[in-house]
């Protein structure tokens, strides 16, 4: 571990020096790149400092006991040694958790898909409320949200819902909501009081530059057509809703929700990006399954991940696992205590890797 602090303190001194250099700050991508590792590195490197302050003091401290012949100061020592330790091995677990490589779509935007699985009406009112779930979630981060496409149910729920999260960070907290989420209680329309058990799948993708994906206009074939459902005086009265199908990977995309034709297209182009992105991505897990079983939420859509019991006021995420009795705070958006959770349990899962 000592050799690779020395070469995260050895890297920021190059980068505080390159930062200097008049060839590095007239080239903006690259300056701009090289600022965002520095400041990133910053905290690990003020932590090395005084990690090796505190070895260097308990060193200190440890010969003067040796050579000191007063028993009461010796002591005193003794006890300021051992505070000293308690400090250093903290500050290394820290640091441990520091060194653990950070995934590079965490500080992105996201699009969040959910999609009504097994279970009706009654899944898709569930997916309403887990909609619902993540903006209010957002909202209390400070994040944006923003609604991509749509397709409701008739009696108030959603078949799929695509929205947009802006914010610093978000795909760091998100991505681990990907996968399965069942529901269990009885449903509205349930005459005989049975449980019934429905299920939403959830997927959380990084949004897409496009620098980090090129798509070829060649590659598309762009259909509009008339939006459907409640919605303003554009609705079934101009083809302002976009499809848009990538021809190579065979992915289809559609947004209907914006009165613009413009807007739409520039909303599908979006989310297709993050599709393609996120398939390039998946592909490359692929070949690194051995790694990707050590994941806490690897993002497997066909996972189990929660449930939420309404008669027994219980939520249960199956990763870790950990369950908590206060269903409602939940689905009011109150997603921390779960989100840390897992956050830690997957960084105890990549240390081990280290």
């Amino acid at each position: 571990m000592l050799d690779k602090l020395q070469d995260r303190k050895k890297r920021h001194s190059e980068l505080e020096k390159a930062l200097s250099d008049p060839k590095v700050i007239a080239d903006h991508s690259r300056f701009q790149a090289y600022v965002k590792e520095h400041s990133e590195l910053a905290p690990l490197v003020s932590a090395i400092n005084e990690y090796e302050g505190l070895i260097e003091e308990i060193s200190e401290t440890e010969e003067l006991i040796e050579i000191e012949d007063d028993e009461e100061f010796c002591q005193l020592a003794r006890e300021e040694v051992e505070g000293l330790k308690e400090k250093r091995d903290l500050l290394e677990f820290a640091i441990k958790r520091m060194l653990v490589p950070k995934d590079p779509n965490d500080g992105k935007s996201v699009i969040v898909e959910i999609r009504a699985g097994t279970g009706g009406d009654e899944a898709g009112l569930f997916a309403a409320e887990l909609f619902r779930m993540y903006n209010r979630y957002a909202t209390s981060c400070g994040w944006k949200t923003d609604m991509m496409d749509s397709h409701a149910t008739g009696v108030g729920g959603f078949k799929e819902v695509i929205f947009g999260v802006e914010g610093k960070d978000a795909y760091s907290h998100l991505k681990y909501e990907s996968g399965v989420h069942r529901v269990q209680r009885v449903p509205a329309t349930e005459s005989a009081g049975r449980i019934h058990t429905s299920a939403v799948t959830v997927a959380v993708l990084p949004e897409a530059e496009e620098v980090e994906v090129e798509i070829d206009p060649e590659d598309l074939r762009i259909d509009c057509f008339r939006s459907s459902g409640p919605g303003g005086q554009s609705v079934n009265t101009t083809d302002s809703a976009v499809r848009i199908t990538h021809i190579p990977t065979g992915i289809v995309v559609s947004c209907q929700d914006e009165k613009s034709q413009h807007k739409n297209r520039a909303k599908a182009m979006k989310v297709l990006r993050a599709r393609i992105l996120d398939q390039i991505q998946r592909e490359q897990d692929a070949q690194r399954a051995a790694e990707r079983r050590t994941q806490i939420g690897s993002g497997d859509r066909s996972e189990k991940i929660r449930t939420y019991n309404f008669p027994q006021n219980r939520v249960t995420d199956h990763r870790i696992p950990i369950t908590l009795y206060k269903l409602e705070a939940i689905m009011g958006g109150e997603l921390n205590e779960f989100l840390e959770a897992i956050i830690m349990a997957d960084q105890d899962e990549k240390l081990k890797l280290l």
